[in-house]
């Protein structure tokens, strides 16, 4: 076979691996982003809105997963789960005399509780990447309440101000409900049908 007959079969092949690589490469970069749209559902293309680029924003995302994996975050005591649910209940009473008083503390009990559970509460804003990890269905709420909270100073209309009480409330359930699936768990089937 002459040379150049070589370097063509070469050329071949290696135009060939490549783009099998770039196939594979292409179809990795898919399954990441199914993978994160799954996870993190609306956060997903707010994310990608606020970073105004797909590749940018999946970065972040799987860099807030990476940082929240190393965050030591753990489920409240009974007691605790109690002590919190009955504090909400006084704060949700509160807010029909002083809604801003009453958004103050929901605040205040939200980051406690997120203290409590591991979550690094000295920024809102990293606060909030941590929490859309967890709790991607509610994070908009929160940054939402927290803005309403912020933006007003008090002089929000007692609309305004019950909106961002129940999108505090939302975060606060899902904080409190992941604790109470954990303190009650479920049968074990396997050991049931084995015993059958």
């Amino acid at each position: 076979m002459p040379v150049w007959m070589w370097f063509f079969v070469a050329a071949l092949v290696l135009i060939a691996i490549t783009g099998l690589l770039v196939m594979i490469s292409a179809g990795r970069r898919r399954r990441r982003t199914s993978d994160l749209k799954q996870q993190f559902g609306p956060e997903y293309d707010r994310t990608v809105a606020a970073t105004g680029e797909q590749q940018a924003a999946e970065q972040e995302l799987v860099a807030r997963t990476r940082k929240r994996n190393e965050l030591d975050i753990r489920p409240l005591t009974r007691d605790a789960l109690h002590a919190y649910s009955s504090r909400w209940r006084h704060v949700q009473t509160a807010f029909v005399d002083s809604p801003s008083s009453a958004l103050d503390d929901a605040e205040r009990l939200l980051t406690e509780v997120m203290r409590e559970r591991g979550y690094p509460v000295d920024d809102f804003d990293q606060r909030a990447a941590d929490i859309s990890v967890d709790h991607p269905a509610v994070v908009e709420n929160y940054r939402s309440a927290h803005a309403i909270h912020l933006s007003e100073n008090g002089n929000a209309s007692t609309e305004k101000q019950r909106q961002a009480f129940v999108h505090y409330r939302a975060l606060f359930d899902e904080l409190l409900e992941s604790d109470r699936i954990n303190d009650h768990p479920q049968p074990n089937n396997s050991a049931q049908e084995t015993s059958a």
